[in-house]
């Protein structure tokens, strides 16, 4: 589904990324792990065209991706859940939701706002609040709802869980958990090495810019000590 090989990017004068080579294929989950300042928000933006990539190349659906403009790779079927969640804060629970929604892959059991509160009830009972009302928990739990109402053939999430509660935690983890016994692509960002190590079918450790590592579920348990020496945990 998604192909990345040797991506490099940055920001301005200074690179960030040098050579980061990941794959994810149809119904995956597939974790992009490292230390903070190692890569890995700055290539989640290479893939969804926010920053221009400066070489390699990125395919998805065997279709070259690199360097389209965010909404295109958007359209194609890609959605992202941004650090920081980015929820829309002066509009309602319900406009947030719909603001965005679509189906142009004609998905036959598409996403729509009944399913997303039936996910997320607690979203159900304040969707006519202001999203900036709500809580960090709740605010996450929006910003997976939105990008879910694109219908994307794959989900990103970039620190899917950063300075939540360990309720709202548990939470999103079940969430995660049910999207992909449902069959959803996710690439996802998190620090909770647990979940991500039951949730994975394959892992890429960023260092300074690089793959540095990458092993499916059983060399990411037989590897466990070298990995944790990667990301610092």
């Amino acid at each position: 589904m998604l192909d990345v090989q040797g991506l490099e990017a940055g920001y301005g004068h200074s690179q960030v990324l040098f050579d980061v080579n990941l794959r994810i294929g149809a119904g995956e989950v597939v974790t992009l792990l490292g230390r903070n300042g190692m890569g890995k928000t700055t290539t989640v933006r290479a893939l969804m065209g926010l920053n221009r990539p400066r070489g390699g190349k990125v395919t998805f659906q065997s279709a070259p991706i690199a360097g389209l403009p965010p909404e295109a790779i958007a359209r194609l079927g890609v959605g992202l859940v941004p650090e920081g969640r980015q929820i829309f804060p002066t509009l309602t629970v319900r406009e947030n939701l719909v603001a965005t929604a679509s189906n142009r892959l004609g998905r036959r059991d598409p996403w729509t706002l009944e399913r997303v509160v039936t996910l997320f009830p607690r979203l159900g009972e304040r969707q006519s609040q202001l999203a900036r009302t709500l809580s960090g928990g709740e605010q996450q739990m929006l910003a997976i709802g939105r990008a879910l109402m694109t219908n994307p053939l794959l989900l990103i999430l970039d620190e899917a869980t950063e300075g939540l509660a360990p309720v709202i935690r548990a939470e999103i983890w079940a969430t995660l958990t049910r999207l992909k016994a449902e069959g959803q692509s996710i690439l996802l960002i998190d620090k909770t090495l647990s979940a991500l190590k039951r949730l994975g079918d394959r892992h890429y450790v960023l260092e300074k810019g690089r793959t540095v590592w990458s092993g499916d579920a059983a060399a990411f348990e037989r590897e466990a000590e070298q990995v944790r020496a990667l990301i610092g945990v």
